[in-house]
């Protein structure tokens, strides 16, 4: 993760602050998902199932594509210089808009709505994540995403 200034973090607000590399999600990475967080629903697990579906095949849960946000900020969003921990706060939002197959690809796309100060030393970060599934004109998720980072 690079650090910024507080001043060139705040100059992204309204902007793109940048595109992730491509995450594999693949079959492994599902069923690991599923032991555990227990949701072993077939459409996830059971492939000779979920080829009867709408979907063709497995999909990854809604939740492990929501799960790998960190991993894929991490590589675009910048630390603000002497920062002493980050947090996750939430989501105002999010919206599973459309399925992510086994064996595909996805990658997150950062857009800055506000950086600003919510308690001295706490600074607030919003920002409208979309996650795209490679090769597929819809993106398998919408999010509005607080994070939370202590100076």
């Amino acid at each position: 993760m690079r650090t910024a200034s507080l001043d060139e973090i705040k100059s992204h607000v309204g902007g793109s602050v940048g595109t992730s590399s491509w995450v594999l999600v693949d079959q492994d990475m599902i069923n690991r998902f599923a032991d555990v967080t227990g949701d072993r629903q077939f459409i996830h697990v059971d492939e000779a199932l979920a080829k009867q579906t709408p979907f063709g095949g497995t999909v990854a849960h809604g939740l492990l594509t929501l799960s790998l946000l960190p991993v894929m900020a991490y590589e675009v969003m910048p630390r603000p210089e002497g920062a002493k921990m980050a947090a996750n706060y939430g989501y105002n939002k999010v919206r599973f808009v459309a399925p992510v197959r086994a064996g595909k690809r996805i990658r997150a796309h950062f857009k800055l709505v506000d950086y600003s100060e919510a308690k001295p030393g706490r600074w607030q970060q919003i920002t409208e994540v979309t996650v795209e599934i490679e090769g597929e004109d819809k993106p398998a998720l919408t999010a509005e995403w607080i994070g939370h980072t202590f100076m």
